[in-house]
């Protein structure tokens, strides 16, 4: 075997270099999906490289550039107070090292600040989907079409849970995409994306699918797919298209750590995003179900202290009063398993299978309590719109009477009558001091224990009995400033 022959089948792409021989075309197999083929005697090897050409033309004509300013205030620029023309040379001298004598008479004046985007069209009389961050607080939109025509667009509507936002220009006969079905998408898979990076209209870049189903922080209510095309600013509200030509998704955000692309995109599944734009269109707003609990992500310790066979499901780690979760009768520690039938493999599945819910739906809850699975039944309510959430404080009651729970590393006391009132408790147990076994679990000072496993706990004695039963399986509910969560102690 010759050494350009040994470089193909490493590669698997041929290259013409001296007498390696030629490019052939593609090889798909039975089903049309390229294939990688071992060379041939005389180097030539199958070409897996996809080809965009046709997909851009076809596509790129729908593909938009957005500009939406913002109003700001600016420090007003005075007339030249410099004794000397701004053309003279020791004009910069006196700019940089003399006093400005109007500089006390700047005040803030209105200006605009312009942020770029992308988006494309979904319907031929003018609907546009985009990033809702694309347009947020704009005072006027416009649209840009590959024809060079340029737009202003009406915001007809956004949604900042999901990113999705719609616009509206006024013209007819406008080309549209195509979409798919993100759930065939398959990693691994190629995508490529048509934006404006950086302001640069009608930029082609692609790669590959990395991931589906990726939850992000503060992101319940997309799926992403993941991918590494390169996304810069600028591209945010842009098509991702599959190599069938349709959308697959709009390009939301990247991972970064210097603010430009570093081989990690995400992408919001294009069937979400529609279902947010017909309910946009219809009503400006999104409506979605709300169960009215906080849940937590079901590790490998806490399934085995709530003998489920593995972690799977949403912890239930506080049920809001009066909502639609605790008129149902879900309780604290409950397991949420499955919802309509369909399983809860994740926490961060719950939110968005009860978002897509609208509001009134009756809903079926398989739930796993102590020790075995029933339903419950429940009529959801409507999810509030988003609001700025105050930092919480950590509370900290006045402690009493001490007890010393030595194996598990704890030293504990009792809330008095005003504590529990102010946090809105029953009871629990106030966490003076950590160390051992609970402050290798995460622990903390000031924390209140509020239950054992399934078990609620408001005083010493509930809490010793709890512990015996547990027979060395131990999650214990916490109540830490506004949040509640679960902490398994590993006993060996």
């Amino acid at each position: 075997m010759n050494a350009c022959t040994r470089l193909a089948l490493i590669t698997a792409v041929a290259l013409s270099v001296g007498g390696c021989g030629k490019i052939e075309a593609l090889f798909k197999d039975d089903k049309g999906a390229p294939v990688a083929v071992p060379a041939k005697a005389d180097g030539s090897v199958a070409m897996l490289l996809p080809d965009f050409t046709q997909l851009v033309e076809r596509e790129g004509p729908a593909v938009v550039n957005i500009q939406a300013m913002r109003a700001e205030a600016r420090a007003s620029q005075s007339d030249n107070p410099y004794p000397v023309p701004e053309d003279d040379p020791f004009y910069e001298f006196f700019r940089r090292y003399m006093p400005n004598p109007n500089q006390q008479q700047e005040t803030p004046q209105p200006s605009e600040s312009v942020s770029f985007g992308s988006g494309f069209i979904i319907t031929d009389d003018g609907y546009i989907l985009t990033n809702a961050h694309v347009v947020t607080g704009s005072s006027q939109i416009k649209v840009m079409l590959t024809d060079k025509r340029e737009m202003r667009a009406k915001l007809v509507g956004l949604d900042k849970r999901t990113d999705v936002a719609v616009l509206k220009i006024d013209a007819a006969n406008l080309p549209t995409v195509k979409t798919g079905t993100p759930d065939e998408l398959k990693v691994g898979e190629w995508v490529a994306a048509i934006g404006a990076p950086f302001g640069f209209e009608n930029t082609v870049t692609a790669g590959i699918v990395s991931a589906k189903g990726r939850s992000l922080p503060d992101e319940s209510y997309v799926p992403f797919i993941q991918t590494d095309v390169a996304i810069n600013p600028g591209n945010s509200g842009g098509p991702l298209f599959n190599l069938k030509g349709e959308v697959i998704g709009i390009n939301s955000q990247i991972y970064s750590r210097s603010g430009g692309f570093m081989g990690i995109s995400f992408a919001i599944p294009i069937d979400l995003a529609m279902k947010v734009a017909d309910q946009l269109k219809a009503k400006g707003k999104v409506s979605r179900g709300q169960l009215g609990v906080h849940i937590q992500e079901v590790s490998q310790e806490l399934a085995q202290s709530f003998g489920l066979d593995r972690a799977r499901g949403a912890l239930v780690v506080r049920v809001e009063p009066s909502g639609p979760a605790s008129r149902a009768g879900v309780q604290i520690g409950d397991i949420i398993l499955r919802l309509n039938g369909q399983n809860v493999e994740s926490s961060r599945d719950l939110p968005r299978m009860v978002g897509d819910q609208p509001p009134g739906a009756q809903i079926k809850l398989g739930v796993w309590r102590k020790g075995k699975e029933q339903n419950i039944d429940a009529t959801l309510a409507e999810l509030a719109p988003e609001q700025a959430q105050a930092s919480p404080e950590q509370s900290q009651p006045a402690v009493p009477q001490s007890y010393q729970f030595g194996k598990l590393g704890l030293t504990l006391s009792e809330l008095s009558a005003s504590d529990k009132q102010e946090l809105g408790i029953r009871g629990g147990l106030f966490v003076q001091k950590v160390q051992g076994l609970s402050a290798r679990a995460g622990l903390q000072h000031g924390d209140i224990i509020i239950g054992l496993n399934q078990v609620e706990v408001t005083t010493v004695k509930g809490f010793e009995k709890a512990l015996n039963d547990a027979r060395g399986n131990i999650a214990l509910l916490v109540r830490r400033g506004d949040s509640t969560l679960f902490v398994p102690l590993r006993m060996n």
